[in-house]
């Protein structure tokens, strides 16, 4: 397949706005991809290398190229071009990387290099990310959506799923690997307890930490941990490795969160958690402590589609688990005493269901707050001089990233230098004092309400934004939806 069909196709998505005609338009391009192409160009689509890590920056695409005056490139060209990219490394290897994109893009016309780009930079804006792509594939394959979902929540990459389902493979072939992340279950937002209890029905209700997600996979003397964005870090967290090596078992998944606890059991502020996950090189100053609140498999048996209330039963042979009760009020109001954010009303009977965002799990805070990502930022004046300080806050819909308004409010000194060197890293371009960026950096906004505003496209704006904390453990897919903000209006 040519891969301008596929910078067509993305085209073609992004000019429509209904979720039905965007899975249409990419069920057909997925059934025009050969049995070889299969794999990565799902991965195109989604906006998502089969190689995931290349090595190149905004840096390495500066610096124009002419297009080809017609397209010549196919999906295999541009999969093994990347897999050269991704295998280099040593002495030279920035100018060898540099060498080698600058003759993939020089083979592509004007419209396969924007597409070529967006995928590298991981930058893809048609409203196609996994969501919609799983439906495509289903359609695709003609196989059952339900099948594609828990194929994708056991295997974590939709290229692989999308290569067996196309090829007319059995989709029960994914089961739960110890050693291999799935992705982890998400909780939606309720205002109250008494509102999440109505979408869940009997719960059990949770503290909810301020910490880093984790999944730990043990299996006999080996431990791997994950992130949510299942990259491995083990080596960044013996501690946690230690706590699972201690546990009565020989085979174990657990879901949790590793944070960074004061003496007294109280959360050290989320940037010293943040700050202590992302070094690679532990500091045994500031441990992080293991707290589990799921277990997805124990010594040879998978519990993922046991209900809640029997995986919690399950869960009793770990020690570090998060705080658990039946009182919804009481759970919350001890958990803000504790310096936590909130609860998490789970639903007893609910299986564990990977990457979606449904009515199972349902998380309470006390202010209202969103995972927003940075669009753009502008550089500061007085004391903010030298530094990038009042942001852009964009929100995830079909069609993009819709912009909600500004805000500088909440940024220490130490938040300002490191926004800074990160949207630097993150920058596209540039106009007058506005660092206009890739929209990969997650914020969590606190706001008192959402206010029509005529200045924003959406015609809304957020009423006394703040910034809590940058989120760079979560990727820019997971940011909240357009449709959440909107969600929060008491109207």
């Amino acid at each position: 397949m040519l891969f301008a069909d596929l910078a067509a196709a993305t085209e073609d998505v992004r000019a429509v706005s209904g979720r039905k005609a965007k899975v249409e338009r990419l069920a057909a391009a997925l059934r025009s991809l050969g049995p070889d192409e299969r794999r990565a160009g799902t991965g195109y689509l989604a906006g998502a290398p089969r190689q995931r890590v290349l090595g190149v920056g905004w840096a390495a695409l500066r610096d124009p190229v002419p297009p080809a005056a017609e397209p010549s490139l196919t999906v295999a060209d541009v999969d093994a071009a990347l897999d050269r990219l991704a295998g280099m490394s040593g002495a030279g290897s920035v100018a060898a990387r540099r060498a080698e994109l600058g003759a993939l893009l020089a083979r592509a016309t004007a419209s396969e290099q924007e597409f070529l780009r967006a995928v590298v930079l991981g930058d893809l804006r048609q409203g196609a990310l996994a969501g919609v792509l799983g439906d495509a594939v289903a359609r695709a394959a003609e196989v059952p959506l339900a099948e594609v979902r828990r194929a994708l929540m056991l295997r974590g990459d939709l290229g692989a799923v999308a290569e067996v389902a196309l090829g007319g493979g059995s989709l029960a072939q994914f089961r739960l690997e110890v050693g291999r992340p799935l992705q982890p279950m998400l909780a939606s937002t309720a205002p109250d307890v008494a509102a999440a209890l109505a979408k869940t029905g009997p719960a059990a209700v949770e503290w909810k930490l301020d910490g880093a997600r984790i999944q730990v996979h043990r299996s006999g003397s080996e431990v791997a941990v994950f992130t949510r964005t299942l990259d491995e870090v083990t080596p960044r967290l013996p501690e946690v490795v230690e706590a699972v090596m201690a546990l009565p078992v020989d085979a174990v998944v657990l879901d949790g969160e590793a944070i960074a606890l004061r003496p007294d059991g109280r959360p050290h502020p989320f940037q010293v958690t943040g700050s202590r996950f992302g070094t690679r090189t532990p500091v045994e100053s500031i441990p992080l402590t293991p707290m589990f609140f799921d277990v997805l498999h124990l010594d040879g048996e998978d519990l993922l589609d046991r209900p809640a209330a029997e995986r919690s039963q399950a869960l009793e042979v770990v020690p570090a688990r998060v705080p658990r009760g039946s009182d919804g009020e009481a759970m919350l109001e001890a958990a803000l005493a504790m310096g936590h954010e909130g609860v998490v009303v789970k639903a007893l009977d609910a299986p564990y269901e990977a990457g979606r965002r449904g009515s199972a799990w349902v998380k309470v805070k006390p202010v209202h707050t969103l995972d927003l990502v940075v669009l753009a930022a502008e550089w500061g004046h007085g004391r903010r001089h030298g530094w990038l300080s009042n942001l852009w806050l964009g929100a995830r819909s079909p069609d993009g990233w819709v912009m909600l308004g500004k805000t500088f409010k909440g940024l220490t000194d130490e938040m300002l230098r490191w926004q800074t060197a990160k949207l630097l890293e993150l920058e596209d371009r540039r106009e007058r004092h506005v660092v206009f960026v890739r929209p990969e950096l997650v914020v969590e906004i606190a706001f008192d309400g959402v206010q029509t505003s005529p200045r924003y496209p959406g015609g809304v704006a957020l009423r006394f934004a703040r910034v809590l904390r940058h989120r760079p453990d979560k990727p820019a897919a997971e940011a909240d939806t357009f449709e959440a903000v909107l969600a929060t209006r008491p109207d």
